[in-house]
């Protein structure tokens, strides 16, 4: 993998949004839960529990109580984790689209969990991003 990009205008104009497949779920367990068999996709402790990304049918079969269900969302680019307004970039097109959205950065990509129902327009979203991000300015320097 090449170096992660910093600049802006070359984050958003090499996004490359993927959707993955299935449906991923938000759940919060005790803080001591075996979590291995569940196989999550992210964990965050928090103070009051350990917050769970785990793909939909672990989920239902282990009964963990569901608070949101998600579309997952690769963008794809080789984010650099000190790069600056990525996130409110890609925040404020899905807000304008009313799209919730829920971003885990993680080494090498971001990751973004919108409305399971909404997979589909946020994706179409993000490629307009990226497009237009394109047209609208010069090549990055190098």
């Amino acid at each position: 993998m090449g170096n992660p990009v910093t600049n802006l205008a070359e984050l958003l104009q090499t996004l490359r949004p993927a959707l993955n497949e299935g449906v991923c779920v938000f759940a919060s367990v005790s803080p001591d839960t075996d979590t291995r068999s569940l196989e999550p996709i992210a964990t965050f402790r928090e103070a009051e529990g350990l917050t769970l990304i785990v793909e939909e049918q672990r989920a239902l079969k282990a009964g963990l109580p569901v608070l949101f269900r998600a579309a997952w969302i690769t963008l794809t680019v080789h984010s650099d984790l000190q790069a600056v307004g990525l996130t409110a970039a890609v925040a404020s097109a899905l807000a304008q689209a009313h799209i919730s959205c829920n971003v885990v950065a993680a080494a090498f990509h971001d990751h973004l969990f919108v409305p399971a129902e909404s997979g589909d327009e946020a994706l179409a979203v993000l490629q307009r991003l990226q497009l237009l991000s394109s047209v609208s300015t010069e090549p990055p320097v190098s």
